[in-house]
């Protein structure tokens, strides 16, 4: 609440999501200055984007997540049972030795012994199955999920979003997205200097700022489990360690450990066991603050 304004330079989807979350549950409607602006900005390679949110009352981060390609996730199931690559290796250290072991001990991926940690323990996986490749250097990479910088892209983004900021702090200048229309500016280098504005619009069934639950048609014939590996994949979602629950049962927890032993034997039961057409589903995860509602569809 002491602050005007947040401008954010973050290097992860996770993080943006959970300060979005944040700013919007700030949000009094008897208390203007609870509003406070989100200038958003990102690059990768030649590329980047800034972006003005108005939380409550524009499109927040959540709204747009599916313009952003989830990261290749790995079901749980290959990386506990028959890891095939190295990265599958160094995965089941960093989301599962790390909780099992370290429990209660936040990984600092900016920690030398923390990484040396989750390369140990994935030489140690890769060598029990025989998998070559496992480095150091291959460890951070994949915890890290390293995108390459580049200088300039990124002082053209860091100075759109402070032009931004100031625009909209000082008044001297309409800034994204007031009025109402373009929110959203992309950037592209790689084949000159070329920039374009768009408007993503507010979603009504946005897990954060909308309040209606979302549609989603399920095949009945496929398990849980199916449901469960499909939502990392899935753009609106990109969740790794999912629960499930309906208002009258629990479907699966993916912690804590009691809670994930008693109701592992509903992954192998088909959605038409567990579900109903129509049924609203509530979906979370350790990582966010946040609960997506689905509506059940079965195709």
């Amino acid at each position: 609440m002491q602050f005007n304004a947040v401008i954010c330079g973050l290097d992860s989807i996770e993080a943006r999501r959970w300060i979005n979350k944040k700013l919007v549950d700030l949000v009094d409607d008897e208390n203007p200055d609870s509003l406070k602006p989100l200038f958003d900005g990102g690059t990768e390679g030649f590329k980047g984007q800034s972006r003005v949110i108005l939380p409550t009352m524009t499109s927040c981060i959540e709204c747009q997540l599916d313009m952003h390609a989830p990261r290749a996730a790995v079901p749980l199931c290959t990386l506990a049972t028959i890891p095939r690559q190295p990265q599958h290796c160094i995965e089941w250290a960093h989301i599962i030795k790390w909780e099992e072991e370290r429990k209660g001990i936040q990984l600092d991926t900016d920690e030398p012994e923390h990484i040396t940690w989750l390369y140990q323990k994935a030489l140690g996986r890769a060598q029990e199955f025989g998998i070559q490749g496992v480095t150091y250097s291959m460890t951070q990479g994949v915890v890290k999920n390293i995108i390459p910088a580049i200088a300039s892209t990124n002082a053209i983004i860091a100075a759109s979003c402070c032009n931004e900021a100031f625009k909209l702090l000082s008044g001297s200048a309409p800034p994204l997205g007031i009025p109402e229309t373009n929110n959203y500016m992309q950037y592209t280098g790689d084949a000159g200097v070329y920039t374009f504005t768009f408007e993503h619009q507010k979603k009504d069934d946005c897990p954060v700022c909308g309040n209606l639950p979302k549609d989603i048609t399920l095949d009945p014939e496929q398990t849980l489990q199916d449901f469960v590996d499909s939502l990392a994949a899935r753009p609106e979602a990109q969740l790794k360690r999912p629960s499930l629950k309906t208002e009258e049962k629990s479907l699966y927890f993916s912690s804590p450990a009691s809670l994930e032993e008693q109701t592992r034997p509903n992954l192998e039961r088909k959605l038409k066991d567990l579900l109903s057409d129509g049924e609203q589903l509530a979906v979370s995860d350790p990582s966010f603050p946040i609960v997506f509602r689905y509506n059940v569809h079965f195709s």
